[in-house]
């Protein structure tokens, strides 16, 4: 699976970038027949200033449905980057699941 990490506004570290490899592999990785590229995308939106807005925006373009696009915002990076994963993982879970549908045409046996 490709992952596309962009972290325009602070340096990203290679801690934060194993972390977030490796949480979307975990969380799409029995899905990655389904998956042509993942992108991220890192925010801090109020700088030094703190609060609740360290930002994590997931896309997973799919080969055959339409992308995915999670978007989460936490006071820690870390938190923002899991959950928007475990949201990508139920978003693609749900768009590449086949229902079976029972057959329509049933033959019945008499015992």
């Amino acid at each position: 699976m490709q992952i596309d990490i962009h972290a325009p506004n602070f340096p990203l570290p290679d801690a934060l970038r194993s972390h977030i490899e490796q949480r979307l592999d975990f969380a799409l990785s029995d899905r990655d027949d389904h998956i042509q590229r993942v992108l991220v995308w890192l925010s801090d939106i109020n700088g030094p200033r703190g609060g609740t807005d360290k930002c994590c925006h997931i896309e997973v373009v799919l080969t055959r449905d339409a992308d995915v696009v999670i978007k989460n915002t936490e006071a820690d990076l870390y938190v923002a980057i899991d959950r928007a994963a475990d949201g990508a993982a139920r978003a693609v879970g749900c768009l590449v699941h086949q229902p079976v549908t029972p057959a329509r045409n049933h033959e019945w046996y008499e015992w």
